[in-house]
This record gives structure tokens, C-alpha cells and sequence, in this order.
């Protein structure tokens, strides 16, 4: 069986590796969806899609999950729900199951005709890309929370550095 999760993954952390691990242990493939692949530059998006693609092919060979497991698509928003299910068929390979804890992404998948399972958080609290963006910004330590592979990512694009710019850009436009 073939499964899809979707995510923003802005920036990959531990607690998306758990979930893809676990899931992982359900199905035979899984096709990493790239959500809302077209922002970028924002305080909450701040990385371009292709940025999050290598930080998640980093991480998932880091932790050795071999890539005859997983697809990784870059998954536009359309701005009619109503289609979005077959736009994300449309750009995917064939899939059975859904797994997200989105409540939008899940009842339109639903309403497509898939199963579809909110896969456990790990520790969300602490992992969460709202929480490594707010300790980047406060100079907190952001690093034990995410991947080295994705730290070092994120240093190779100057990532910290965009995130405060975008966010005093921001601050000023209120």
C-alpha cells in the first residue's frame, strides 16, 4: 500500500521524522507532500519549496530511510478546495491512504473517497516548525530540534538571517 502525508515543513524536524517513521511501519511507500509548495519569503513559510525538498531528502538519508520508500512532491494550494483532491492526484503517484492532522486537508480527502488516518504528533508541543521558527528568531536553541542534516541546510542558505529580514519586514508593514 501507497500512503500520502502532507506538510508544510517549514523547517523539517524530529517530530516530522517520527511521523514518517511510524507511518512508514503502515505502508510500503509513501509520497511526502511539499504543502503549500508555492510560498516562501513570509515568517511562516520561509523556505522556497525546493529549499524544504533537500532539507527532507538530508534528513531522511541521514536517518536511513532508503529513497525506494518515498516520493517527495512540491504540492501547490489551488484556491478552490473542491479540486484540490485531484490536484494532488494529478501530481502524485497512485495512493490508498491519506495521513494528515490537518482538518481541511482531511475532510476533503474524505469527501474524495480515501481513508484517512491523523497520524500520532510527537511531542508537538516542542516539535513544531512554529516553534523552530519562534527560537530562531529569539536566538534560542532551534538546533536540538530538527535534524543536523536540515541545520545544515538552513545555515547554507543563510536561513536564520531571511527569517529575522522577513520578520522586521513584517513588523514595519503593520
Amino acid at each position: 500500500m501507497r500512503g500520502l502525508l502532507v506538510g508544510r515543513m517549514q523547517p523539517v524536524h524530529e517530530g516530522h521524522l517520527e511521523v514518517i517513521k511510524r507511518i512508514l511501519d503502515e505502508v510500503d511507500e509513501l509520497i511526502i507532500g511539499i504543502g503549500s509548495a508555492q510560498l516562501s519569503h513570509t515568517v511562516k513559510d520561509p523556505f522556497t519549496a525546493g529549499e524544504r525538498v533537500m532539507m527532507l531528502t538530508k534528513a531522511l538519508t541521514e536517518n536511513d530511510i532508503p529513497a525506494s520508500k518515498y516520493y517527495i512532491i512540491p504540492i501547490q494550494d489551488v484556491a478552490c478546495n473542491s479540486i484540490w483532491v485531484a490536484h494532488v492526484k494529478m501530481l502524485t503517484p497512485p495512493f490508498q491512504h491519506v495521513y494528515s492532522g490537518n482538518f481541511l486537508v482531511q475532510q476533503l480527502f474524505r469527501e474524495g473517497g480515501f481513508e484517512v488516518t491523523v497520524p500520532p504528533l510527537y511531542n508537538r508541543k516542542t516539535y513544531s516548525g512554529t516553534e523552530v521558527r519562534k527560537r530562531m528568531l529569539n536566538d534560542e536553541d532551534w538546533e536540538s530540534l530538527i535534524p543536523s542534516s536540515v541545520k545544515d541546510v538552513i545555515y547554507e542558505i543563510d536561513g536564520i538571517n531571511r527569517l529575522k529580514q522577513l520578520s522586521r519586514r513584517e513588523l514595519n508593514e503593520i
